[in-house]
């Protein structure tokens, strides 16, 4: 037997259930985050792509529906995770890199998109029946593209940075011309007369083009005014943020803003736009301090971000509804790779016809179309669809095979695109760094057992004539060793020139750990340590920009010869 609620006990009772459930979600996100920790860990020792186990150890969750009580909605997904993600994608794309293919980057974003859209709508159309606002609808949510888990083996094997620019280039943008024909198939699906191809192709460039922008003159504010005139790396910082999150919510409510109802741009277009002028224009703005503090900021946020989005895509994925829609979710994967071959391949050769010196290669192509990885974008889009849209059975379908399709490719693409990329002989390493490698551990291994002769005889284990004749070897073996890495440096001096900047940089960073320590113990002040730590980090940008053309230097060569 309860107690009766009296209306003026009412307003606590409510803000108590609403401060537990605040509870809740924190405990739940707490839960998450640490379970990511946790698989980050694991991942060092196994190799599985990070992204690819986050989602797998989501699917074991989802067995244990109460077991967090954390809801995942669109809104959560596309307002909340996604914006940071393509920022601080965005923030490291250079535009003199981005600029070189900006063409083909387009023709798949926009044009591939599109092409995508009615071949995969098509197909369902055919084989499932589905009417055709919602077969389109399906055919563009499931045409954005997700390469985090694909980037992360790029960088880890040394992919060419061309390769990376092309595939997460069309993926920054092919996520907003998904969500734009994606709504506007809601449209006609919501329309009592059918949305016409002029119509369409109208709103299709107010929403696109808006949205960039809404970005490029939000991102011109904040690099030129406050990144330019503002020397506080905590206040910069903080502006970044509320430009990611801001140009998304600016772009996407911009009729609120001006008095026209209905009227609203692309966000993630507006995020690509804004986090590409800030990382291009607005960090030269910025001090060296500032543009430490932004990459270690934005470093850690993408982490956390990632590690949620993917376990949530785990735990949203109900594997007991994939058994019994299987024909749908078979018919979609085959859609998704036939028309992600006619993309590729198609748009692939037709702009190396016009393009010949700047063609792509057939390499390439194979591993941008093995990497077409969906994931955060399309699960959204898919939790979006209202029954009352389509209606309750076609709208599960979709997400079913929505569910079925970012599973497949996560999965059976993620953790065969490493055996691809290495069969294609895109990370192979240039003989001359491969031996390099193997002579300085070779040296290092003689260092090594050398130190442990040392402690042997300190510790009175090994006798003194022992351990002379035993280290006269090692002496001997050790100045054999610096003389083949000496005599291989001389053969390759830009080898020798990257050990240089590499020492340098780990020198820089205990210089720094110095500075901060002496801080700790009181033995300077907050000033002098804010003093040195400017003038440290001022040499620490001169380094990175010595890297920077040295880096470009490399990738024209690449370009060339590709």
């Amino acid at each position: 037997m309860g107690f009766p609620v009296l209306p003026d006990q009412l307003p606590q009772l409510l803000l108590a259930q609403e401060n537990g459930g605040l509870v809740q979600q924190e405990l739940s996100l707490m839960i998450l985050l640490f379970i990511a920790a946790m698989v980050a860990i694991v991942v060092r020792r196994i190799r599985l792509p990070y992204t690819v186990a986050l989602v797998l150890v989501g699917l074991v969750l989802s067995f244990f529906p109460n077991f967090l009580g954390f809801t995942v909605s669109s809104d959560l997904i596309l307002a909340i995770l996604v914006p940071p993600l393509i920022f601080e994608a965005t923030l490291h794309i250079p535009w003199r890199s981005l600029k070189k293919d900006l063409l083909p980057v387009l023709l798949l974003a926009v044009f591939g998109t599109l092409v995508g859209t009615f071949l995969v709508g098509g197909l369902v159309v055919e084989f499932l029946g589905i009417p055709w606002p919602a077969a389109l609808a399906f055919g563009a949510l499931i045409s954005a593209t997700d390469p985090v888990a694909v980037i992360a083996f790029f960088r880890s094997l040394g992919v060419s940075k061309r390769l990376t620019i092309l595939v997460e280039g069309e993926s920054l943008f092919n996520d907003g011309v998904a969500i734009v024909i994606f709504n506007l198939a809601l449209a006609a699906g919501t329309a009592s007369s059918s949305l016409g191809l002029g119509e369409a192709l109208q709103e299709f460039s107010i929403v696109a083009f808006g949205g960039v922008a809404v970005g490029l003159v939000m991102g011109y504010v904040v690099s030129y005014i406050i990144l330019k005139n503002v020397d506080d790396h905590l206040i910069e910082t903080a502006t970044t943020v509320a430009l990611a999150f801001g140009s998304f919510v600016v772009a996407e409510s911009f009729g609120q803003f001006v008095g026209v109802e209905g009227l609203h741009f692309s966000g993630i277009l507006a995020v690509v736009a804004a986090g590409l002028m800030v990382g291009n224009i607005g960090t030269l703005n910025t001090s060296p301090t500032t543009k430490l503090t932004l990459d270690n900021f934005w470093e850690f946020l993408s982490f956390v971000v990632n590690s949620l989005v993917f376990l949530l895509i785990g735990l949203e994925i109900e594997l007991s509804q994939l058994r019994p829609n299987i024909i749908p979710i078979i018919v979609a994967v085959v859609a998704i790779i036939l028309s992600r071959g006619v993309i590729i391949y198609t748009f692939g050769w037709v702009y190396g016809r016009f393009q010949p010196r700047n063609r792509i290669p057939l390499n390439f192509q194979h591993v941008m179309y093995w990497g077409g990885l969906r994931g955060a974008i399309s699960l959204a889009l898919a939790l979006s669809i209202e029954n009352a849209v389509f209606g309750s059975d076609v709208a599960l379908e979709l997400r079913v095979m929505t569910f079925g399709v970012v599973l497949f490719t996560l999965l059976g693409q993620g953790m065969t695109i490493e055996k691809l990329i290495q069969r294609l002989k895109l990370a192979d390493k240039p003989p001359q760094r491969v031996e390099l490698q193997r002579r300085q551990a070779t040296l290092f291994a003689k260092w090594a057992g050398q130190h442990e002769l040392g402690r042997l005889r300190d510790n009175g284990i090994l006798f003194r004539d022992i351990w002379e004749s035993m280290n006269q070897v090692y002496d001997e073996e050790i100045l054999e060793k610096k003389a083949n890495l000496r005599a291989h440096l001389q053969d390759f001096p830009e080898l020798e020139q990257e050990m240089y900047l590499q020492a340098r940089e780990d020198a820089l960073n205990a210089e720094r750990s110095a500075i901060g320590e002496a801080s700790r113990r009181g033995l300077i002040s907050n000033e002098v340590h804010d003093e040195l730590i400017i003038e440290l980090n001022n040499r620490v940008a001169a380094l990175d920009l010595i890297k920077k053309n040295r880096g470009l230097d490399v990738e024209n060569k690449e370009v060339h010869h590709g």
